[in-house]
Formats: C-alpha cells, sequence, structure tokens
C-alpha cells in the first residue's frame, strides 16, 4: 500500500468526507425545499433548478469513485450507439450483483450528461433517508412498496409525469428487484424450474410487470432501452467503504442500444422477451468470465471535470467555517465545547456509516428470499 492509499484510508479522510457530504446535502436539500414556490409558478424551471440542485449531491459520490479512488471504468459499446448515448431518454437495464452498482450506474450517467436528471425505480423506505432519498423526492424519482397492487397505479402515474420532462433523462431499472446474493439465487432458480424457465448462472429471475409498465409509460418518451452489464476485474468485490477509504476498482460495463419500438407491446411477450435478454446478459457474463472481457470494442467516455469542481466547491464552503469554528473551540479551552464537537463528529461518523450500510449486500433486503413473492413476476 503506497503512502497516498495509506492517507486515504485513515479514519479522519473518512470523516472529513462525510461532513462535506452531509452538511452540503442538507444544505441542498434546503434549497430544493425553498423550489417549492417556484412549482406553482413554473414546473418546468423548478424541474431544471432541482436537476443542478441534485447533481450537486449525487456527483460528489461520483467524484469519490473516479477522482477519490480512482476506479477505472471501461465501457464496451457499439460506436453507432455511442453517438446516441446522452442525446435521448432512454431506459437503462442493470445486473445488481455488487454494492457499487449503483455507483457506476450514476458514473456512466455522468459521462453523458445524464446524472443531475436520471431517475431510478427505488424502494418507498429510501424517500426517508436525508440526502439522497430527500433529493430524490424533488428530482421526482419513482418509489415503490413492492406490492404490486399498490405500485401499479403508483408507478405508473409517476411516468406518465415525465412525459414532457424538460431535459434528457435515463431511467435506470434494476430488474431482479434486489441485489444478488447466492440464497436468493437459489430460491429464483427453483421458481425458475416450476415455471418452466431457463435457469440462470449469474442473475436472479427479472421482474417481468415492472419492466413492462416502465415500457408501456415511457412509449413515445423513451427511445430505447439500454442493455447494461457490469461486472470488475480480478474477482474484486467493490464496497462503498472500500471506495471512500480511497481503494482502486477496475469496472468494465457492456452496453447494447435496443430501440423500444423492438420491445413487444403485450405483457406476456414483453415478459417472455425480457427473461430471453437475461439469458443474454448471463451469456456475456460466461463470456467475461472466460476473456476478462465484454464482447465488442472499448469506447470509453472521459471523465469530466465537473464531478471533481462539484466536489471541491463544497470543501470549500463546508470545511471553511468548520476550520474557524475549531479553532475558537480550542482557543476557548472549554471541556464543555471540545466535547460537544466530539460528540457532533461522533453523530456524524455514525450517520455516514448507517448510509454506507444500505449499500452493504449483508444489508441488502429480504426482497426475494421467499419463494412466494417471486411467483408474482
Amino acid at each position: 500500500m503506497g503512502l497516498l492509499q495509506l492517507l486515504k484510508s485513515q479514519f479522519l479522510c473518512l470523516l472529513i468526507m462525510s461532513y462535506v457530504f452531509l452538511v452540503s446535502g442538507l444544505v441542498v436539500n434546503l434549497l430544493q425545499l425553498c423550489t417549492l414556490p417556484l412549482w406553482l409558478v413554473s414546473k418546468q424551471l423548478a424541474r431544471r433548478v432541482n436537476i443542478r440542485l441534485g447533481y450537486c449531491i449525487s456527483s460528489q459520490l461520483v467524484a469519490a469513485l473516479e477522482w477519490w479512488s480512482g476506479t477505472e471504468c471501461t465501457l464496451y459499446t457499439d460506436p453507432k450507439s455511442y453517438v446516441l448515448y446522452g442525446k435521448e431518454n432512454a431506459i437503462v437495464v442493470l445486473n445488481h450483483s455488487f454494492e457499487i452498482d449503483f455507483l457506476c450506474g450514476w458514473t456512466f450517467c455522468d459521462r453523458f450528461g445524464v446524472l443531475g436528471s436520471s431517475k431510478v425505480l427505488a424502494k418507498k423506505e429510501l424517500a426517508y433517508v436525508p440526502v439522497i432519498g430527500w433529493m430524490w423526492y424533488f428530482l421526482e424519482i419513482v418509489f415503490c412498496k413492492r406490492k404490486w397492487e399498490e405500485d401499479k397505479t403508483t408507478v405508473t402515474q409517476s411516468l406518465q409525469k415525465l412525459h414532457d420532462y424538460p431535459e434528457k433523462f435515463w431511467f435506470l431499472l434494476f430488474c431482479e428487484g434486489t441485489r444478488f446474493t447466492s440464497k436468493k439465487h437459489q430460491i429464483s432458480m427453483q421458481v425458475a424450474e416450476s415455471k418452466g424457465l431457463p435457469k440462470l448462472k449469474h442473475h436472479l429471475l427479472p421482474r417481468t410487470k415492472g419492466f413492462w409498465v416502465t415500457v408501456q409509460n415511457l412509449r413515445g418518451t423513451a427511445a430505447a432501452v439500454y442493455d447494461s452489464t457490469l461486472n470488475f476485474r480480478n474477482n474484486e468485490a467493490p464496497t462503498l467503504l472500500g471506495v471512500l477509504s480511497g481503494k482502486k476498482y477496475h469496472a468494465d460495463l457492456y452496453v447494447r442500444r435496443i430501440p423500444l419500438e423492438s420491445i413487444p407491446e403485450d405483457e406476456a411477450e414483453c415478459s417472455a422477451w425480457l427473461h430471453k435478454l437475461y439469458q443474454e446478459k448471463d451469456g456475456f457474463q460466461d463470456h467475461y468470465s472466460q476473456t476478462g472481457r465484454f464482447p465488442g470494442p472499448v469506447i470509453s467516455p472521459p471523465r469530466r471535470p465537473w464531478s471533481l469542481i462539484n466536489w471541491i466547491f463544497w470543501c470549500c464552503v463546508t470545511l471553511y467555517p468548520l476550520g474557524l469554528l475549531l479553532n475558537q473551540l480550542i482557543s476557548s479551552g472549554s471541556v464543555f465545547t471540545i466535547v460537544s464537537a466530539v460528540a457532533v463528529c461522533s453523530a456524524v461518523s455514525v450517520g455516514i456509516r448507517w448510509m454506507i450500510g444500505q449499500t452493504e449486500i449483508g444489508r441488502s433486503s429480504n426482497y426475494g428470499t421467499k419463494e412466494t413473492p417471486l411467483n408474482n413476476n
């Protein structure tokens, strides 16, 4: 481990990064709250403002991945499709196998200029998570309770609202519904056998109803589905804590563009189409395991500096007053104020560790661990 890597892994660095993210995030949340009256005057202007405010938060995590940890993100894709990325609305289908797969998806969005406007189908509980969840509320993220009878109406209404969205957006969709674990995979394959569906080696059975509703409601708004398959070199098991500790990973992402009009409108046919897609995704993962790469040429877009510039800006804004406060506390020599400062730092540390914990595979939801819900595909 080099000296720089050693410094990045120190608790003090993690504490400072946590402080900057939480304080800046809460400031942005407050600014988003102040845009509520603007929605009554101009919905489109309010949306544009919130896109930029949202970028202030999400791009900090992208900066941590690309600039702090130095993680390399290599893109495999067709050159003809590459020129369309960022210039059209799209549904991005991602596999859900790693703790930072959402972050790699955000990095993909950022490199094509759609991070601030990117959408996701997220579980309702995330709406109550400070900073990220509150940011998503103002970005019109689609939340679901994972109860299909209730979700169908809610998701449909949320997607319909995106028809007049003022900027290009990508809708990120984890069709497996939950993160891959060996236990969930075993149960998923039991269901596949009972339904006569082909078994998958590297994925869970996709949740077809959510995909069909998304495609149907974004027809005429989204131009294509970007089938995206992620893996990491040398069997790396990346974690968000590892990223924040400055650990470098090597991500490979294979993306292929599928025109939306080529996807069947009938629900049963769309379901069969999605199952076939995941069989193909399984084949791409087999190819990667055997060759260490995905098929097709490498056309990786360069890192954009804006996430780094935004991160530096918020570091300056939040750390300068903190420095003045700490200097005053130390100068005062008051035991009470020093203990209070330590308590605040500890609270920040606990808060950020809780947020990181929500991304860990060991803390993933129980969705899919019982056979009955899986039968609702």
